[in-house]
């Protein structure tokens, strides 16, 4: 049967749409590419060696997630959070991850629910010693997980659709802050409380936890 080289010549594009996307998403994450930066289309498919036509594809995906905004005449910036915006993030997380403990509680499958968990909180603790990007994932699939593993796949689609807010909101007061947030031994506390069964405790702990992540980050911020 013959190729068709059309076909391969679309996932050759698509695999490099992919990987611009994961190094643009990383260098927002982490702070490379700072709030306010101005996004050059030249100066970035050189650097990343892509057609331009391939980054506006993944610059669009930035857009979407709400990494990257529209600045002065169209140009596309790095999105600059203030903070109200940060409060606001970590209402919806409270409001969002809070109904994801209190249904996680009242599964029959509970045990397996908090092993998977503490797993996730075990990789955030092999992460502490690895690269900043690394850390910042291994926090966000433990929140991750904590939806996913309501099986309300609409619960799982609200924290998907506010991911990109998430990552701008975890540099926002720069890497000290940002790690201080990360601490395993907070984790292990609402993994506790939905071991527990007790849906108000499991509730009130992901609460408390949000309200004092966003505290952390916003605390002497002009």
């Amino acid at each position: 049967m013959a190729q068709d080289p059309g076909s391969l010549l679309r996932l050759e594009k698509t695999s490099l749409r992919r990987q611009a996307l994961v190094a643009l998403r990383r260098a927002i994450t982490t702070g490379e590419l700072q709030p306010g930066t101005h996004l050059v289309e030249t100066e970035l498919s050189d650097a990343l060696q892509i057609s331009r036509g391939t980054l506006r594809e993944a610059l669009r995906q930035l857009q979407q997630e709400g990494l990257v905004s529209e600045g002065d005449r169209g140009r596309l910036v790095v999105r600059h959070l203030d903070t109200k915006e940060i409060r606001d993030i970590f209402q919806v997380r409270a409001a969002l991850e809070s109904l994801a403990a209190r249904e996680l509680c009242a599964q029959h499958d509970r045990a397996e629910v908090t092993t998977a968990l503490r797993n996730s909180v075990d990789r955030m603790v092999a992460c502490e010693a690895a690269d900043l990007d690394e850390r910042i994932e291994a926090d966000l699939d433990f929140h991750r997980t904590m939806c996913r593993l309501t099986g309300n796949d609409t619960l799982l689609h609200s924290w998907s659709s506010l991911e990109g807010s998430i990552r701008m909101s975890i540099m926002f007061a720069g890497v000290e802050r940002a790690v201080r947030n990360m601490d395993a031994a907070r984790h292990f506390e609402i993994v506790d409380a939905i071991e527990s069964g007790e849906a108000d405790r499991a509730a009130a702990t992901v609460v408390e936890h949000m309200a004092g992540a966003a505290d952390v980050l916003v605390s002497g911020a002009a």
